[in-house]
């Protein structure tokens, strides 16, 4: 429960940090949201006016504890370049990005579980050989590039999907998962092989520890051993890689709605940048941060219920 507790509580303290930061980035760069709003031929009264109204003519610690404060009660702010609340622009184009990102997560263990247990099972064979020269050609491969080479020749060439042609999760859902199914392999691509790669590494070496001779002289097979030694100890580090392979697959989900054209977040993320819109920045990379937060959090209860030592050592 301490073990818990203080993560949480580290949890609490990053969140901090990291809004202070971003609020931070976003006050200091370069560019007048007031300026950008009414254009460069209004008076400087009326942009005086303006930024008066927009909170922007306050400290900036005042304007950051006022954002801060208001944004833990759940509101965003409201955008400066549409007038509207950031919640209600925002949180209906999150679940496309995380189903993106779910889905990703979702194949990335589906495929590269098997596949490490394979290879670590059979090192050195062909097929282990020819697994880990593949691993290496699409771990250097970026996401982006990928999901445009899956977009050539299962959209264009073989007419699987419509290249930009997005099927909106209110109207199909199904057509909405079918559509997501190629940027999530886009995605997830280059995760699986960096996954095979350390599930096949820490089962070889588990599997050269003392424990596992000492299975083999109680009789029992390489199965046995495999699946009721050997994983279970092989997988505490992958858990943990996995965790933070899910919080990259949310970021990077924002990259791959760029090539294949889905208005998810990193729509409104782009817009918002080029227009000076802060309050939808901020909200969009706060609430990717607390994602990504989140889940390490979860991965390191997970973390100590499957190793109960890390509270000794931690």
């Amino acid at each position: 429960m301490k073990y818990i507790i203080k993560k949480f509580f580290s949890m609490i303290i990053t969140l901090v940090v990291v809004s202070f930061c971003v609020f931070l980035a976003f006050n200091v760069i370069p560019g007048d949201p007031a300026l950008r709003k009414l254009g460069t031929e209004a008076s400087p009264e009326l942009i005086a006016q303006v930024r008066h109204e927009m909170g922007l003519d306050d400290p900036l610690i005042v304007r950051y504890f006022n954002w801060f404060t208001s944004f833990i009660h759940g509101d965003m702010g409201t955008s400066y370049n549409y007038n509207v609340p950031v919640a209600g622009m925002v949180l209906n184009k999150v679940p496309i990005t995380l189903t993106m990102a779910i889905m990703s997560f979702v194949l990335t263990i589906l495929v590269s579980i098997p596949l490490g247990i394979f290879t670590a099972k059979y090192e050195n064979g062909f097929i282990d050989k020819a697994i880990t020269m593949i691993n290496q050609i699409i771990m250097a491969i970026p996401p982006f590039f990928s999901g445009i080479i899956i977009t050539f020749i299962f959209g264009m060439i073989f007419k699987l999907f419509t290249p930009g042609g997005f099927v909106s999760y209110t109207e199909d859902f199904g057509g909405f998962l079918r559509y997501l199914i190629f940027p999530s392999v886009a995605i997830a691509l280059p995760k699986i092989a960096m996954t095979v790669k350390m599930l096949r590494g820490s089962l070889i070496d588990e599997a050269a520890k003392d424990y596992t001779r000492t299975a083999f002289s109680r009789g029992n097979n390489t199965n046995g051993v495999l699946y009721r030694h050997v994983l279970k100890n092989a997988m505490i580090p992958v858990i943990t890689f996995l965790g933070m392979l899910l919080a990259d697959m949310v970021a990077g989900s924002i990259v791959i709605e760029q090539v294949f054209s889905i208005p998810g977040i990193s729509r409104i993320l782009l817009s918002s940048i080029s227009n000076r819109d802060y309050p939808v920045v901020e909200a969009i990379i706060m609430g990717v941060a607390a994602i990504v937060i989140i889940i390490n959090l979860l991965v390191d209860i997970i973390y100590r219920i499957i190793d109960p030592r890390i509270e000794i050592t931690d």
